[in-house]
């Protein structure tokens, strides 16, 4: 069957795509590169991958062009989850014979409750949906594909679980996709240089973080890695296909689980003179981090996500405050810059664990950060964690974002609101760059570059805009 991969349209700006790690509006217009669906769409002869949101491709357009398909597959989200019910059901509607499939990591842990949403979806793909979907697209019998779930005679069947992927390197590369299909330079993150390009060269993460999504739901807990020479032939293929790239990052949920693989990885990169950065867990040790800096590393992704330690011991984040503090101020006398993600509302939050997450964050002074509020998905353990102990501040638990696609505090806890939760995001933003140190870097970089002036300038707007849209939703 001729197949479409979409990331159908959904709230204006929204960022739902497999490679966000929450889907959500952001602070500023940013967007993840769909690789979920170009792994598959890679595997499909003759298919496409359209990824609605970042490209402004409204429903009208976007059902025009599924017209010319027999077979859909969206990937769906917990906050998306109705709304790309109703694209599929205007995709049906107009050509009732289309099979429409939905993957992403809801539907694989809410397999019947994502089947149920809607009466126009013929199945669900279950885990790693890669060659679920190519085998539904070469048009074997829904009872014999692994991995799968659908109707039959009005009952909801569950085939076989499929096996992780063993061997990475036998997926082939996305960046073709990428070049068909996308526009790269609709592609943006605030901490990255534009245009750049994000792939996955592994899969899965060996931490034990509660609240992460994709571990707990798609990839697992073992990090499956492609082969470093693979991973080095496709920077260096993607290089020459996409010349305008100015930065690559590797989307993989940690990077540096592997260290030795980390470095040879960085040894081989080193000289196709690219620049690169990562995910990376706070506890590299110093030679790795100069063995990737040597390699082209510009950046590290660092989830620091609180500054109190029972916290991070409630999370199973695995890495204490002082560790964090070394591997700072290593990547700084190193020249990595670090972007840094912090997260209020997590088990058990107070308005003194917010005020210790913020002074934590001023002290270690990375170079930007991130704020979002606990975000609780279906499957993860942080879910079932606030579900044993009344923690959701809504009847329903899957309301992780507002209706204009803002995430939204989810939980609360005893004399802490998710009201007074919601409010510390701009709190901790607003005293975290309004200080002298901050306001230098990103006044150095806006005077080095016209390029880089103007896009901080037009973030800077967005920023303040989304700032004010949050207090008027709150």
């Amino acid at each position: 069957m001729k197949t479409l991969f979409l990331n159908p349209p959904s709230f204006e700006g929204f960022d739902g795509g497999a490679g966000s790690r929450y889907q959500a509006r952001r602070e500023i217009r940013s967007f993840w590169y769909p690789t979920w669906l170009a792994q598959p769409a890679a595997l499909v002869p003759e298919s496409k991958l359209m990824d609605c949101p970042p490209h402004d491709i409204d429903v009208q357009a976007c059902l025009a062009e599924a017209k010319a398909f027999d077979h859909v597959v969206l990937h769906t989200s917990t906050p998306s989850l109705k709304n790309d019910c109703k694209v599929a059901e205007a995709i049906k509607s107009q050509k009732p014979n289309t099979t429409i499939g939905f993957v992403g990591a809801h539907a694989a842990v809410l397999p019947v409750e994502t089947l149920k949403a809607s009466p126009v979806i013929d199945w669900v793909g279950r885990k790693e949906f890669d060659y679920t979907c190519k085998e539904v697209s070469e048009g074997r019998p829904l009872s014999e594909i692994k991995g799968l779930s659908y109707r039959q005679d009005g009952k909801i069947v569950h085939n076989p679980e499929r096996d992780l992927i063993a061997n990475m390197d036998d997926l082939p590369w996305v960046v073709d996709v990428y070049k068909r299909d996308l526009q790269v330079e609709k592609y943006s993150i605030g901490y990255l240089k534009e245009p750049y390009l994000s792939l996955y060269t592994g899969r899965g993460c060996p931490a034990q973080c509660t609240f992460c999504l994709w571990p707990q739901t798609i990839g697992g807990h073992k990090y499956r890695v492609r082969s470093a020479q693979n991973v080095a032939n496709e920077m260096a293929h993607a290089h020459k296909l996409f010349p305008q790239v100015k930065e690559f990052f590797f989307d993989d949920d940690t990077f540096t689980a592997n260290l030795p693989r980390a470095r040879e990885v960085a040894k081989l990169l080193k000289p196709l003179g690219v620049t690169w950065s990562c995910n990376s867990r706070a506890n590299v040790n110093f030679e790795t981090l100069k063995q990737m800096k040597d390699g082209g590393l510009r950046l590290l992704l660092v989830g620091y996500e609180s500054g109190n330690a029972e916290i991070l011991k409630r999370i199973k984040k695995g890495v204490t405050l002082e560790e964090a503090r070394l591997f700072t101020k290593n990547c700084r006398d190193l020249g990595i810059t670090i972007h840094g993600t912090f997260i209020l509302g997590l088990p058990v939050e107070t308005k003194e664990t917010i005020e210790e997450t913020i002074r934590y964050a001023m002290e270690l002074d990375v170079f930007s950060i991130q704020v979002s509020l606990a975000a609780p998905y279906p499957g993860t353990e942080l879910y079932e964690v606030a579900r044993q102990n009344g923690w959701f501040a809504k009847q329903d638990k899957t309301a992780i974002v507002q209706s204009d696609g803002i995430q939204d505090s989810a939980l609360e806890y005893p004399g802490l609101s998710k009201e007074e939760i919601f409010e510390a995001v701009e709190r901790f933003y607003r005293r975290y760059y309004f200080r002298a140190k901050p306001i230098l870097r990103i006044m150095k970089t806006m005077l080095m570059d016209k390029d880089v002036f103007v896009r901080r300038l037009r973030e800077g707007y967005e920023f303040f805009r989304f700032m004010s849209q949050r207090k008027a939703a709150a």
